[in-house]
């Protein structure tokens, strides 16, 4: 902390921009993966750089034809998971869905390994 008696709170901005405005600091290049419906993701198209789910994850689902990805997400309160090309599959790495944890989800091989990001 730079000074404790001058604490800035978080308050004019949600935390996934919070998040996303990190990576950029960072010099990460990621863009935000908007939902179709509340929740629901469908990553249809290989993407240039990483990319962060725009709200909490209920569902995502890495389309026919993506066959590597990272996406950044929160998992929603009734997250349900990944699938690929819509068939279900188990990934490795768990998950708590709290609605609040940021974990990376890559996808390579067929198969999607899911990591908390951070602490």
């Amino acid at each position: 902390m730079i000074n404790t008696d001058r604490i800035v709170p978080v308050m004019a901005t949600d935390l996934l921009t919070l998040y996303g405005n990190i990576f950029k600091i960072a010099g990460e290049t990621i863009s935000a993966l908007q939902a179709t419906s509340v929740g629901v993701f469908e990553l249809t198209t290989a993407a240039s750089g990483d990319q962060l789910a725009a709200e909490p994850v209920e569902s995502l689902d890495f389309a026919d034809g993506v066959s590597a990805a990272t996406v950044y997400f929160i998992p929603a309160l009734n997250y349900q998971g990944f699938t690929i090309a819509g068939a279900a599959t188990t990934p490795e790495g768990d998950v708590v869905a709290d609605g609040s944890t940021l974990y990376k989800a890559e996808l390579a091989d067929s198969a999607v390994t899911i990591s908390k990001v951070g602490f």
